[in-house]
């Protein structure tokens, strides 16, 4: 079987898509990306060890606008684009991720399966609370849309068997006899996360017994890195973060879903601070959700400069941390039931 993923833009839209990915090759099955030629997915498919082919795509845009015009014309000629890669490719199984590359070549993979009659399945991975608009319009296109109650959401393999404490403590450069905060701010770092962080490093703000790992995104990794000097253990970026994990027993994170299938594989207790201006404020639902079990709490963006500190002071006890874990629960096997959902859409025995 041949499968066909459409994702990009943001690590929580590929690193799904790349634990599907690994199961499926693992079993045989040969895998392939559609993505553009300009996001992240450029640099992070081909190093996954996958073939990546690239499409034109835009954004989605509501209002009328110039802006408006080039949207309509790149995801017009991704469509095309689309429908040769698939006339080219033939895959048996589609599945988007996320991405507004998903537009172009989910409207492409109906249009293929009714003009060529033939059976290639369809489906959509929706990890967030709250749909975006370009996953609200391609829902009914689609063969199925697996989400956190559906499927759960599938979590990189290396993750599930993170290596040793002690090993990656030394791996990072930590202190072993200190606790982690481990701060990050997804796949392209957050300015206000890592401007928090400085500010605790530099002001003494670490509450006693605890050290800091800042991820910082690679943009601002100079700045940070200038600024708190050996206050904090400062690193642009990690592809696999399973060390910085296994480091770590509390994390304060972006709320996007994949950073939150993580946390809850792993059950790590956190502090979300949504991302003021994700899309139909989709991250806040997510984080509000991950609060409602007692895994995580919540701080606004804009809180977060006078907050953190106060915040971490009060939940940084053995008592409350061994709470929030145990609420975190046990999930199940994401990637197995998606497989699943693939072999049965596809009718394989």
């Amino acid at each position: 079987m041949t499968v066909l993923f459409a994702a990009g833009g943001t690590g929580g839209h590929l690193y799904p898509a790349f634990a599907i990915a690994d199961a499926l090759r693992a079993r045989g099955d040969d895998v392939l990306f559609v993505g553009t030629r300009d996001r992240l997915e450029a640099r992070l498919v081909p190093a996954a060890g996958y073939r990546l082919e690239t499409i034109a795509a835009h954004p989605l845009r509501r209002r009328l606008s110039i802006d408006l015009v080039r949207t309509v014309a790149a995801n017009a000629a991704g469509f095309f684009q689309a429908l040769r890669v698939l006339e080219r490719l033939r895959p048996s199984f589609v599945v988007a991720t996320g991405g507004y590359v998903c537009v172009p070549l989910v409207l492409a993979a109906r249009a293929n399966r009714t003009l060529r009659r033939r059976r290639m399945p369809i489906a959509l991975l929706e990890p967030n609370a709250v749909a975006g608009v370009a996953n609200r319009i391609l829902a009914p296109l689609v063969d199925e849309t697996w989400n956190t109650a559906t499927t759960g959401v599938p979590v990189r393999a290396s993750l599930l068997h993170l290596p040793q404490r002690s090993e990656a403590i030394a791996a990072l450069g930590l202190d072993p006899e200190r606790k982690t905060i481990l701060a990050f701010g997804g796949s392209l770092g957050a300015r206000s996360i890592n401007d928090a962080v400085a500010a605790l490093a530099l002001g003494d703000g670490v509450p006693s017994g605890w050290q800091l790992l800042l991820i910082t995104g690679e943009g601002d990794y100079e700045r940070v890195r200038a600024a708190i000097g050996k206050a904090a253990v400062v690193r642009p970026y990690l592809d696999d973060p399973a060390q910085a994990y296994a480091a770590a027993d509390l994390v304060v994170a972006r709320a996007g879903a994949s950073t939150l299938a993580e946390l809850r594989a792993l059950r790590l207790p956190a502090v979300l601070v949504p991302y003021p201006h994700a899309a139909e404020a989709h991250q806040r639902a997510n984080a509000v959700a991950a609060a409602a079990t007692g895994a995580a709490v919540v701080i606004d963006d804009a809180a977060l400069a006078g907050g953190l500190r106060g915040l971490l002071e009060g939940i940084t006890s053995p008592e409350r941390l061994a709470g929030m874990r145990a609420a975190a629960g046990r999930p199940g096997d994401p990637t197995a039931t998606i497989l699943a959902r693939i072999d049965a859409l596809t009718q394989r025995t």
